[in-house]
């Protein structure tokens, strides 16, 4: 549903980028099933190994690129609805498991005991990151507004006006 104009290709391809941030951040949480899967790790390394390595070259990169995506992309008027919603939604994504990392490094610290239920979290975050990524990609490319995501979408309308 593009109620804000229609879409472009260029558009399209443009908010669909932010969206790997989300997928490198969760990635981490998935090691046990990619050990499991590696074909499904030979199609996610590809995708984040150049965002992951930009990563590792400029320090500080994460918070360098959330602001930057915020207030270049995000603010930015002149910049389409369609990838300033995109962008932003991938940047609350990238949040919640930013506070997803914070809590499970706080879970590994109760002991050994609670390893059992850290490795289902981690699996639960992991296969509902890469359920988001799938959704978010083919309704962008597909030119519509990725909005059926409970809560997180709502917060992206409120912030993206």
């Amino acid at each position: 549903m593009t109620w804000r104009g229609t879409t472009t290709i260029q558009d399209r391809i443009f908010a669909s980028l932010p969206y790997l941030l989300p997928l490198m951040y969760g990635a981490q949480f998935g090691n046990s099933i990619l050990l499991m899967f590696p074909a499904l790790a030979a199609v996610l390394y590809p995708l984040i190994a150049p965002v992951a390595f930009i990563y590792s070259l400029v320090p500080f990169a994460g918070i360098i690129v959330f602001f930057a995506l915020l207030l270049l992309v995000v603010r930015n008027e002149r910049i389409s609805h369609f990838i300033r919603f995109n962008t932003m939604q991938a940047l609350l994504i990238s949040i919640v498991l930013f506070l997803c990392q914070l809590a499970t490094s706080i879970l590994s610290n109760l002991g050994s005991g609670i390893a059992p239920l850290l490795l289902v979290l981690n699996n639960t975050i992991f296969l509902a990151v890469l359920i988001a990524f799938g959704y978010t990609i083919i309704q962008t490319i597909r030119g519509h507004y990725a909005d059926k995501i409970p809560k997180l979408s709502d917060a992206v309308y409120l912030q993206v006006q």
